[in-house]
């Protein structure tokens, strides 16, 4: 079994062992004080830091500061370059669909429904970015490739300019409801993707080959827009400052913050064209375009950006981590040494004492005396080795069991977080169902992770054979009789055989070809030290139940 169980105590009362001991003892606490700072988990879901808002407010200060210089301005026409729609909205719809495709990847290290629909926006706002400029007069033909030449452009420009604000307010609603989706990740990531395309190809379809239903933008050519455009791009605006005003009063994270920006970014667009009148072609159309370029690329800046930076850190905790266990290792094999010193000295005497003693015996004249003080020099030997062995214990008892008042299911959350990469690399899709109100117990934290960390390994180890899409592992806590909290850890492998379940507690009993047996053996021990029970609850062919009880404290 597990590798969970750090070795962490091996001591003894002289000075060179309980040195060994005092180290190990100090990995221990570091193990666990690292527990809980740990980084977040995806870039998404990062809290944003000054930095993040200084900067975000440099961007907006930067973006204010342009809008005033071109403002007076902002009507004259420049001329037609139709080589600049084609390649500024290509390239807004690449960094769109990169900027989904990150989020995808977010999404998949920590399935929150919120990323799935952020992602959606940004594949919304690809695609209808890049139809544009396939509809668009003089970008890819001097009518455009499709729909017509007027009013298709201007309808994929209010879908792209509709679809993602609202999906960011989408996920402006979902992202502190901790909603986790339970399908697989694949799973939901093609069935949001079918969804998405779905409804870009109706949505394109309705303005392309119906768009003489619709109402029209322009009517004579595309210098001007009618009063009905102005309406949009006024009604657009509103929409784009309503969302912007909710997330920014629901920001918490990184993502938050550069949203907003993006939002910010794209309101010239809108004013441009319901102030000014001038539609296209014009110093402020190609500056509000120009902002829309830059928009595009910020949150994929920010999140490459970070991810770089979070593997940093990562690569560096690992680096660290491995030199922690090569100096744990250092400090066991020196703890090992000093125990087996102070042991094989008495030992040693014992033998020796033992062949003298037999030597008396078959002399002609036994020396009772010298028997008898051979045979107590045994005693006293025996004794020191008894005492070895209890301050052996007696160290090992104080340098790992520091009980308190904890949380349960902060525990089993820490657990399951330390072990999420395995247990998604293992198909594994977990349930929990805590209690919404915390259950204190009476006990060491370490030690009651290291009990958790064992049974979710456990169950991980026992759906090794189980189909990767029905690996299921349930974990939640109820109360009994109103005075134990109960900690219930159930998977869906292939069950303890009936001759086994009740051998499943005895010290090295194990059914693994590279298991030692120890790990469930030391689990009931510490449950039991805390006044608890650990009990193998229900198993079958379908899976096995394992229950911690512990009673509740005030």
């Amino acid at each position: 079994m597990v590798q969970t169980f750090r070795a962490t105590a091996v001591d003894m009362q002289p000075t060179s062992a309980i040195d060994g001991a005092t180290m190990l003892k100090a990995d221990t606490r570091q193990f666990a004080l690292a527990a809980d700072h740990d980084l977040p988990m995806v870039v998404a879901l990062m809290p944003y830091t000054p930095r993040h808002r200084a900067m975000a407010i440099g961007v907006v200060t930067s973006v204010l500061a342009v809008s005033a210089l071109v403002a007076p301005f902002e009507s004259l026409q420049i001329g037609r370059m139709d080589s600049f729609l084609p390649a500024v909205q290509t390239v807004m719809s690449a960094a769109d669909l990169l900027t989904a495709t990150l989020l995808f990847a977010q999404y998949s290290v920590q399935p929150h429904r919120a990323l799935l629909v952020i992602a959606s926006g940004y594949i919304f706002a690809g695609s209808f970015a890049f139809l544009q400029t396939l509809s668009f007069p003089g970008s890819y033909a001097p009518n455009g490739l499709i729909g017509d030449v007027y009013n298709t452009p201007a309808w994929f420009f209010v879908l792209w300019y509709t679809t993602f604000p609202l999906s960011i307010l989408s996920y402006a609603l979902l992202k502190d409801r901790g909603k986790i989706s339970e399908a697989s990740t694949a799973a939901s990531i093609a069935i949001t993707l079918i969804c998405v395309f779905c409804t870009v190809a109706l949505l394109s379809w309705l303005v392309i080959d119906k768009v003489e239903y619709l109402p029209r933008f322009f009517t004579a050519g595309l210098m001007r827009q009618t009063p009905l455009s102005n309406q949009f791009n006024v009604g657009l605006s509103l929409l784009d400052c309503f969302v912007l005003l909710v997330l920014f009063v629901r920001r918490r994270t990184v993502l938050d913050l550069w949203l907003l920006v993006t939002l910010f970014a794209a309101v010239p667009n809108f004013l441009v064209a319901a102030y000014a009148g001038s539609a296209r072609f014009s110093i402020g159309w190609y500056t509000a375009r120009g902002f829309a370029l830059i928009a595009s690329f910020l949150v994929l800046s920010v999140l490459v950006t970070e991810m770089t930076v979070l593997y940093s850190r990562l690569a560096n905790a690992l680096v660290m981590q491995r030199r922690e266990r090569a100096n744990r290792l250092v400090s066991i094999d020196a703890a090992t040494a000093a125990i087996a010193h102070e042991i094989r000295s008495p030992l040693g005497s014992i033998t020796l004492n033992a062949d003298s003693a037999q030597q008396e015996l078959v002399a002609q004249s036994p020396r009772l005396e010298e028997l008898s003080a051979i045979l107590g020099d045994i005693r006293d030997a025996s004794l020191r080795v008894n005492e070895t062995i209890t301050s052996v214990r007696r160290l090992f008892k104080d340098a790992t069991d520091r009980p308190g008042r904890i949380s349960i299911e902060d525990v089993a959350r820490q657990g399951l977080r330390l072990l999420q990469h395995e247990l998604q690399a293992n198909a594994v899709v977990v349930v929990t169902d805590f209690r919404g109100e915390a259950s204190f117990v009476h006990a060491d934290p370490v030690q009651m992770q290291q009990v958790i960390l064992n049974l979710l390994k456990n169950a991980m180890e026992a759906m090794t054979f189980a189909p990767r899409d029905g690996r299921r592992l349930h974990i939640g806590t109820r109360i009994e009789r109103n005075s134990f909290v109960l900690l219930s850890i159930q998977d869906s492998g292939t069950g303890v055989s009936p001759q086994d379940r009740d051998r499943v507690f005895e010290a090295f009993f194990t059914t693994k070809p590279e298991g030692m047996g120890l790990g469930l053996a030391i689990c009931r021990t510490i449950i039991e030290r805390y006044e608890g029970r650990l009990l193998l609850g229900v198993s079958g062919p379908r899976g096995s139940t394992f229950e911690i009880i512990l009673p509740v404290v005030s």
